[in-house]
């Protein structure tokens, strides 16, 4: 799935992961505009991970997925972006930050996906 193809859901989780990082990285490092190169980063590896993810357009959030697509350090800062952005996303991105934390976090996860089926038989 090409980057420009997450609609609905993953659209907005990227938004959302997106908004977080921005405010992060504006208050941590000082950026007016854009984001610092270890920021960015972050912001590539999580839009790989949503545009890789197992469940697609059925992706719980992550906190209550079953399957950890990030590597442990990217998920440690990830981490501690959210828990420094998550509580002023209320004030600076609203709608996103409601839909995240009302309505797609209390989602349930569904079960793990099964592997696809290799081509080589």
């Amino acid at each position: 799935m090409p980057l420009n193809a997450l609609v609905g859901r993953l659209a907005r989780e990227q938004r959302t992961i997106e908004a977080m990082i921005a405010i992060y990285c504006r208050d941590h490092h000082g950026r007016r505009r854009g984001l610092c190169a270890g920021c960015d980063g972050l912001r590539a590896y999580a839009e790989q991970r949503l545009v890789h993810c197992p469940f697609e357009h059925d992706k719980p959030t992550c906190v209550n997925c079953e399957v950890h697509c990030y590597r442990a350090e990217m998920r440690e800062q990830v981490r501690v972006v959210m828990r420094y952005a998550g509580p002023r996303m209320l004030l600076r991105h609203p709608l996103l930050a409601i839909r995240h934390r009302w309505v797609d976090s209390r989602r349930e996860a569904p079960g793990r996906p099964r592997r696809k089926a290799s081509a080589a038989a």
